[in-house]
């Protein structure tokens, strides 16, 4: 079974096309549940007109089956909360030149 270190380590690794950041610390990565060998993922873009909409929950889905014990992995696509910049963490706002 993975953990959610790992799952989170594998979240690291996308990036928006157009954001020099990775999602988690963009502040992308709603929730992260993990059950077994099934990982469930909330997680919003930074608009509702993201070119990236299609791609990015694929490539998420795709990141996290790739991890020892993950059987399933579900991906939602949730905006509620609407996503800001305040979820940007302090790596993120560092590489993006935010106070």
């Amino acid at each position: 079974m993975a953990t959610e270190d790992e799952v989170i380590g594998a979240l690291k690794t996308v990036y928006d096309p157009e954001i020099p950041v990775n999602i988690y610390d963009l502040g992308l990565i709603y929730h992260v549940g993990i059950e077994g060998g099934s990982v469930t993922i909330d997680m919003t873009l930074t608009s509702a007109h993201c070119p990236a909409a299609q791609s990015l929950p694929d490539l998420v889905r795709q990141k996290v089956s790739r991890l020892n014990g993950v059987l399933n992995t579900d991906v939602n696509l949730v905006w509620d909360p609407p996503w800001t910049q305040e979820r940007i963490s302090l790596e993120g706002r560092m590489r993006l030149g935010i106070d």
